[in-house]
């Protein structure tokens, strides 16, 4: 199986301004994700970072990497999709003669995998797997204490069940935005949120922080703290 790995890494952040380039503990937090596809390209596997950052290109560059297309404004804004960039890479290298089997999305703002995460989600894609994901057990729950609001403004439980205590309700999982192995072909066809044959990896709490606000840095550095205490 040949694999696009594909970091998205877009300028303009703002959440956290710059954080694909701030410095988490010892490195900035986008080498952490460069770092683990460099440690797991195999054969002919190709590492792409899809970016419009030149700070993000010159930490690319350091490592030895070729930024092989600047990411077009159109797919820089707010309104860019996961999926739309992951398409126009596969359109680069098309143009160039690539193909690839599947794409192993690795966004920069989850830098706490291991190899074990990565050696689970490989063993669980198959042929005929639109994609494999990285998870956590969500701590709401549908059934339990996730709401919807009716057209009289009550609330109703989002999934209907007869379960009076949370540990009986079904484990619920949300993406916990880590990695995204996806189907080359799925992919062309079907938007991300389209895709219908999903397998998962679960990941814990302190490897599925997902950094998007300065309190999710700072959770971030409490783990990083901990782990290398």
């Amino acid at each position: 199986m040949r694999i696009l790995y594909l970091i998205p890494a877009r300028k303009g952040s703002k959440g956290l301004p710059g954080k694909n380039t701030k410095l988490l503990g010892d490195k900035p937090l986008i080498e952490y994700s460069i770092d683990f596809a460099l440690n797991n390209l195999k054969n002919d596997d190709v590492l792409c970072i899809s970016t419009n950052d030149e700070a993000v290109i010159t930490i690319a560059e350091s490592k030895g990497i070729t930024i092989p297309f600047i990411r077009p404004d159109e797919l820089a804004n707010d309104n860019a999709s996961s999926h739309d960039v992951i398409i126009h890479a596969i359109n680069q290298y098309e143009k160039l003669n690539q193909t690839f089997d599947a794409v192993l999305l690795l966004q920069p703002t989850s830098p706490f995998r291991i190899q074990d995460d990565f050696t689970n989600l490989i063993k669980e894609y198959s042929v005929d797997t639109d994609m494999v994901v990285s998870v956590k057990l969500a701590k709401e729950n549908p059934y339990f204490t996730l709401f919807e609001e009716n057209s009289e403004g009550f609330l109703n439980k989002s999934k209907i069940g007869n379960y009076e205590r949370r540990q009986d309700c079904p484990e619920v999982y949300a993406f916990n935005g880590s990695m995204y192995l996806i189907n080359i072909e799925s992919i062309k066809k079907s938007r991300i949120a389209a895709l219908k044959y999903i397998k998962k990896i679960i990941m814990p709490e302190e490897r599925s922080v997902d950094i998007d606000t300065l309190a999710d840095w700072t959770l971030a550095e409490f783990y990083l703290k901990n782990e290398n205490s």
